[in-house]
């Protein structure tokens, strides 16, 4: 059951990290030290996290293995001016340093995926995270953010303007990624622009944006920003300001990689489920989470992309061509996906094997994603 401090209308306490001089043991959670934490830095060898530059010819070959190591990497000659980043953090931590009451008017109400909270898989664990959030649609900006102005004063309409901007660059470097995606498939530029025609995907893809803030803390050794979790859409783009904290979970050994943060114009694209299902395992999505540290404040936004809620995906008949023959995976569309990830966080399964394609499922799967 949800704490106190799990922020919704039906149970709106405020916890104040401002005031806080320990972490209470509603937020200190056990077993953040059973696997070591290792830089991910460019001289970390084998664990340096995979860079991409969009400028590069290669990018796509880079993508390709990155996504199968890895299931992220670090983008950058992305295109989106760094001026234009820097107005996004700034207009960020203005909205979460705003008043505890003012905050409070936004605050996600029960049943609804846009408001100001803690962050969304929240209740489904008993302790609570070292961060607050705010989820909305871009293409409900102005009406979701009323709620938290409603005065639609000057804060209000520059928030607004700030990341409409970000949203129309985001949307262009969405498709642009998408089609380097196709390719890193090995399909060739005929190939890709065939299933982009028939399945439309990167056209249909929806966006949500979730801005998160994660204090300074008194004991980050025993606090946790955000739950160790994997990403249910396709992909996500994740801006963070220069105080590292997110980290990916590596194996042989188990370990823990932190993210460089020192490059404020390179996005963090994390693969995800949704995306693993679409590529037949071949691109697997990636288990992350986000630590705390006691001297700075941390800020990121994750700009999410995945199909439109009534769209079945299933593996692209070429990546079934390249892993197998043969799809792993039965056709969810992501609300279903969704409610089968519930069921995995409370019973401790996973989502992805869940919805694995038994053999009943292989004789009536669609080797494609396809809109109901």
């Amino acid at each position: 059951m949800p704490t106190p401090s799990h922020l919704s209308s039906k149970d709106p306490c405020y916890f104040d990290f401002r005031a806080a001089r320990r972490v209470p043991e509603t937020h200190a959670w056990p077993g953040l030290h059973d696997h070591p934490v290792v830089d991910g830095g460019a001289g970390a060898g084998e664990d340096a996290v995979p860079v991409v530059d969009m400028r590069d010819p290669g990018a796509a070959e880079a993508v390709a293995w990155a996504a199968e190591q890895w299931g992220a990497f670090l983008l950058q000659g992305h295109g989106v001016p760094r001026e234009l980043l820097a107005r996004v953090e700034a207009r960020i931590a203005g909205m979460f340093a705003l008043p505890a009451t003012e905050k409070m008017r936004a605050v996600r109400r029960p049943g609804d995926s846009c408001g100001y909270g803690s962050p969304p898989i929240s209740s489904f664990f008993a302790k609570s995270m070292w961060s607050e959030g705010y989820t909305f649609s871009p293409a409900n900006l102005r009406s979701d953010l009323r709620r938290l102005w409603p005065k639609q004063g000057h804060d209000y309409r520059l928030f607004c303007e700030v990341m409409e901007e970000f949203h129309g660059e985001m949307r262009t470097l969405s498709d642009r990624l998408m089609e380097l995606f196709l390719a890193a498939l090995g399909l060739t530029g005929e190939q890709a622009a065939a299933v982009e025609a028939e399945h439309r995907i990167a056209e249909t893809m929806t966006a949500t944006m979730h801005l998160n803030w994660y204090p300074k803390c008194p004991d980050p050794k025993r606090a946790l920003g955000l739950i160790a979790h994997t990403d249910s859409g396709f992909f996500t783009f994740v801006l963070q300001s220069l105080v590292p904290g997110l980290q990916l979970f590596r194996h042989g050994p188990d370990r823990w990689v932190t993210v460089p943060a020192e490059a404020r114009d390179a996005f963090v694209v994390n693969v995800g489920d949704l995306f693993q299902i679409l590529t037949n395992g071949r691109f697997h999505s990636v288990y992350h989470r986000a630590v705390v540290n006691r001297d700075s404040d941390r800020i990121s936004l994750g700009y999410f992309l995945g199909p439109p809620a009534d769209t079945k995906v299933a593996p692209l008949r070429g990546a079934v061509c390249r892993t197998g023959g043969k799809p792993a995976y039965r056709a969810v569309t992501w609300p279903e996906y969704m409610a089968v990830r519930k069921k995995a966080f409370t019973t401790g399964a996973s989502a992805l094997k869940m919805v694995s394609a038994d053999d009943d499922d292989l004789s009536n799967a669609a080797a494609d994603l396809i809109s109901s």
